[in-house]
């Protein structure tokens, strides 16, 4: 799952081009893994509005019932040798808590970002946040900012939406996206950021991460003009994939999944759906993103003959049971992996990592992707998000929550230290499952 962070600044930027949630606060990728999480802005107060909030198919995270005002300058305060910053730490399985740090003078040729929006991924995240990364995988997790070493304390993400407030010229003012974690204010050398370009909302451009992810699977799947393509899981990253297979000329999409009540967003993204009972078999490319042996067993059955089976879950430490008996050899089926780490084969000696991220971006400026963000929750809030994550997975399926309750848990595999995942995972397939909700507006929110 991915969680967004938001300052106050962020309110202003997303009204009128995307509904905003409450200054200061988190909001969350509805089908999918996406929550955001709102950071206070050092100048202003912050009044929020009360509802509830829920982590990606996970225990809810909880927002006032009531109006509330913060007293930002106060919790970020200025310090004589620098700006004091607010990180997220997890500091033991299933734990997490807010650090104050006192940045240093900037040196040359960095740049001083204030959050707008950092995200969640669920899967990578929520395996760092139970203590489920396997030593063989400490170096290759490693987020390129992360600050501690695996198992922890460490200070980890990578999805993150600000505004440069201090560095060279060209970028003063801009709103840039970082691979940084949940942190208000930081600084990293400027060619660490990548702007946003002016046609995408601040608030959405944390699906860059999602988005990029999916471009790579779709780069390593080479999907073929009016191939039958079928997603089996439909959080926020299956259905990006989805999003972009619709796209290639006479390319026919179907999403698969437990939960009814995603047809309609993935209808709206220019994809069919369909319950497992009733996919529709013999398509020409599978592409697996729900992060359950369930999901991996029916993408298996959907896969026509010599077929592909993309795999863009990572299960970490935990063991898979996979179908390859029954007719997987005489139907001569392939199963690939895809890792976001690394630029897919084909493009690779002619795409670097910037680029590619660069394109995610520049393709958030549809609307249509704004269906995938909802809800909304307080930084000061995200240990306790965090900590709805470490929930046992019999737990996170039995919790009925708002936002992400549409989304499936995808573990995808980690990126190196020089591009981590940015995707942020689905929540678990499962019929209970209730459709996401949208925000509640409040005087700082616009409605969708």
């Amino acid at each position: 799952m991915a969680l967004r962070t938001r300052t106050a600044d962020a309110a202003a930027d997303a009204a009128g081009a995307l509904r905003s949630p409450p200054r200061g606060f988190v909001e969350y990728g509805c089908p999918g893994a996406l929550i955001d999480c709102t950071v206070p802005s050092v100048a202003l107060q912050c009044a929020v509005c009360g509802h509830r909030a829920a982590v990606t198919g996970s225990a809810a995270a909880r927002r006032p019932d009531h109006p509330t005002s913060l007293n930002t300058p106060a919790s970020y305060p200025a310090t004589d040798h620098g700006c004091a910053s607010s990180a997220c730490w997890v500091v033991a399985p299933g734990h997490a808590e807010l650090r104050t740090e006192t940045l240093p003078p900037l040196a040359h040729g960095q740049v001083q970002v204030r959050t707008l929006h950092s995200a969640i991924s669920r899967g990578t995240e929520g395996l760092v946040l139970r203590g489920e990364v396997p030593a063989s995988e400490y170096e290759r997790m490693r987020a390129p900012f992360q600050a501690g070493d695996f198992p922890g304390p460490v200070k980890y993400g990578y999805i993150n939406v600000g505004r440069v407030e201090q560095g060279p010229a060209a970028l003063l003012g801009r709103t840039v996206f970082c691979l940084y974690p949940h942190q208000t204010v930081y600084q990293v050398p400027a060619d660490a950021v990548v702007p946003v370009p002016s046609g995408v909302p601040a608030g959405r451009a944390v699906l860059a991460a999602l988005l990029e992810t999916a471009i790579n699977a779709l780069w390593d799947a080479a999907p073929c003009i009016g191939d039958r393509v079928a997603v089996v899981g439909g959080g926020t990253l299956g259905l990006l994939v989805a999003w972009l297979a619709a796209r290639v000329p006479g390319c026919t999409v179907q999403v698969v999944d437990t939960v009814p009540a995603r047809a309609e967003l993935a209808t709206a993204l220019g994809a069919g759906f369909a319950l497992p009972a009733a996919a529709t078999p013999d398509a020409d490319l599978v592409v697996h993103t729900s992060g359950t042996a369930a999901g991996l067993a029916t993408a298996l059955q959907l896969a026509g003959f010599e077929a592909t089976v993309l795999e863009l879950s990572w299960y970490g430490s935990r063991a898979v049971d996979v179908p390859l008996g029954q007719a997987f050899h005489s139907r001569r089926l392939v199963l690939k992996s895809s890792q976001v780490g690394s630029v897919a084969g084909a493009q690779r000696p002619r795409w670097s990592h910037r680029r590619r991220l660069t394109l995610a971006l520049s393709l958030l400026s549809d609307p249509v992707l704004d269906g995938l963000i909802t809800h909304s929750s307080p930084f000061a809030e995200l240990p306790q998000v965090l900590a709805g994550l470490a929930c046992p997975l019999s737990v996170r399926r039995a919790a009925r929550t708002a936002p992400c309750a549409t989304a499936s848990t995808t573990h995808r595999h980690p990126r190196p230290s020089h591009a981590p995942e940015v995707a942020p995972p689905n929540p678990p397939l499962n019929p209970s499952l209730k459709a996401p909700r949208r925000c509640t507006p409040s005087t700082s929110e616009t409605t969708s």
